[in-house]
């Protein structure tokens, strides 16, 4: 039997999202959607909780996993990359941070594979020492829309726009040249961290996607929801395919190296 890669997604604390009540108990929390997507092509997924006081224990959690999925969610606190915050930065989760810029930045240390959707891009080129746009339709010249918000009526996989793919990446090697992608951010990546490349960008030129130049490192991120793309496009079930196959790679790599 095929040996299922363990995937490692770090939640949410729940009072970070909007409109949820500060009285209710503090919990984690994290969208279904990453998880049915990660199992639906083989993946074992492993919920990461906020333990930010803890450090040892997140490593031990870190090391038993075979690759790292980076959500969606709300904003990535301006402190993370030393920028003052914009009145337009919305609501932040710090726990959050912590363990995902932690998580990511010891997957780009060890080649670990790593994949970023929305947020989860962000994290990875903050992590990588890169900025954020605050807010795409005040502070990027020429913005297109790019918040098309579930709450404002739109539907999740509504795809808003085409994204120009990069030739030679590992994006055009699953969604080839071109692709319709759905959109729900209101920040994006400004300066690209250390060791990444844009592999996409809207119409705009707003980066799209990005990858790492370590050589043999599955390292993705992309601005859109793909979770929600999975089950009705054959390049999007690719790339989490490519994802899983690298973490396998990345574990009998490692195993081997202890045997």
């Amino acid at each position: 039997m095929h040996r299922r890669p363990v995937i490692g997604i770090p939640t949410q604390t729940l009072q970070s999202i909007d409109r949820i009540p500060e009285d209710l108990p503090a919990s984690w929390v994290m969208n279904q959607r990453y998880f049915l997507a990660c199992t639906s092509v083989g993946a074992i997924p492993w919920m990461v909780p906020l333990l930010e006081n803890d450090p040892e224990t997140l490593r031990g959690i870190y090391d038993h996993l075979d690759g790292v999925f980076i959500a969606g969610g709300v904003d990535v606190d301006p402190a993370s990359y030393g920028a003052e915050r914009h009145a337009l930065c919305g609501r932040t989760d710090l726990a959050r941070d912590y363990v995902e810029l932690m998580f990511a930045r010891w997957a780009l240390e060890d080649g670990k594979p790593v994949m970023g959707v929305c947020r989860g891009q962000q994290v990875i080129n903050v992590a990588a020492g890169g900025t954020l746009v605050q807010d795409c339709a005040e502070l990027f010249p020429g913005a297109i829309k790019h918040d098309y918000f579930p709450g404002a009526g739109w539907a999740r996989d509504y795809l808003a726009h085409e994204i120009r793919i990069a030739p030679g990446s590992r994006l055009q090697a699953a969604l080839g040249d071109t692709a319709m992608v759905n959109s729900m951010h209101h920040q994006a990546i400004d300066r690209l961290g250390e060791g990444l490349i844009a592999s996409a960008w809207a119409p705009d030129g707003l980066v799209e996607a990005l990858e790492g130049t370590r050589e043999g490192q599955f390292l993705v991120g992309v601005q859109w929801h793909p979770e929600m793309l999975i089950d009705t496009d054959a390049g999007t079930r690719k790339l989490f395919e490519d994802f899983i196959e690298a973490a396998n790679q990345f574990h009998d790599a490692n195993s081997m190296a202890f045997a």
